[in-house]
């Protein structure tokens, strides 16, 4: 019985070294497969090893994905370090497809845009070398589709907070503007309000000289109100004063970003339409060029 064990553990054993055998040399040949394509320079095999499933539907536009998920997990810890390596030629390629974006590197494998190179100009997102794709900074992405939307109806960004500003401006400069008119009104309300005092007022009429002496004080504290207001419309004035220039400038900016999508794509939507597109036609890009794309042009 014993030996009978002893032969079922050693088939066991002989079974489990081939399977890890097979296991730990299929990891060798794509460490070594990737290590050559780095060494080569063949960005286009790199992509194709580190996300074979996206490669698959998206370049060779199979049906179904060819992925080899446990292989590909064997860079997780030297990510960085890849992307890297693949963001030279990508970032010229999209110095290239996208010349209005101007990129930043805040640390090993990793950066970020700018829309423009004008002054305050706008943080517009970061790049995902290894995915090759832009992750937009939503609010100032939605404002940049918001501007395209509402050109069609003839307004800027901030048309509409501008207006209602303006017209607020105006309600508390005419405020202002009308201290004199209340000063004498007040001036006659409270001239009106010592003749009631001063007058002698019958029993019956009593009721009725107490009605308007309350019109005559609910007018005196409405006036005296207004003069309040008139006192912090100064400060309010110059705040709005202060949002309009700030909203105003962005909406300059926003107008050199629209411009700067026209002239390249054509409208938003081709610009979008490319976004969408650019892990394929940058990986199409690296076919054409064999893999390399002239990274000091």
């Amino acid at each position: 019985m014993a030996n009978i064990q002893d032969g079922v553990l050693q088939q066991e054993h002989r079974l489990a070294t081939t399977e890890l055998t097979k296991a730990v040399a299929n990891k060798a040949r794509y460490l070594q497969t990737l290590a050559g394509a780095i060494q080569d320079q063949d960005d286009r095999l790199v992509y194709q090893l580190i996300d074979g499933e996206r490669y698959s539907k998206e370049v060779q536009q199979a049906k179904h994905g060819s992925s080899d998920e446990r292989n590909e997990q064997l860079i997780l810890d030297i990510s960085d370090k890849l992307s890297q390596y693949l963001s030279g030629n990508l970032i010229a390629y999209l110095r290239e497809t996208y010349p209005f974006f101007y990129f930043e590197q805040t640390s090993l494998g990793h950066f970020r845009f700018y829309f423009g190179n004008w002054w305050d100009r706008r943080l517009f997102g970061t790049l995902d070398v290894l995915k090759v794709r832009f992750d937009f900074d939503q609010t100032e992405y939605k404002k940049l589709e918001l501007a395209f939307k509402l050109e069609k109806q003839k307004k800027r960004l901030n048309s509409d907070q501008i207006a209602a500003i303006s017209q607020q401006t105006d309600q508390l400069q005419s405020l202002i503007d009308s201290q004199d008119t209340r000063d004498q009104e007040k001036e006659k309300v409270r001239l009106q309000l010592k003749k009631l005092a001063q007058d002698k007022v019958l029993p019956w009429e009593a009721s009725k000289a107490k009605e308007a002496k309350q019109q005559l004080v609910e007018r005196l504290s409405f006036l005296t109100d207004q003069d309040e207001k008139a006192q912090q419309a100064y400060k309010i004035i110059r705040e709005s004063e202060e949002k309009v220039l700030a909203l105003s400038k962005e909406d300059t900016l926003v107008g050199y970003e629209k411009q700067s999508i026209v002239a390249k794509f054509g409208s938003f939507e081709n610009f979008v339409a490319r976004n969408e597109s650019l892990y394929r036609d940058y990986i199409a890009d690296l076919i054409a060029t064999k893999g390399r794309v002239k990274i000091n042009e």
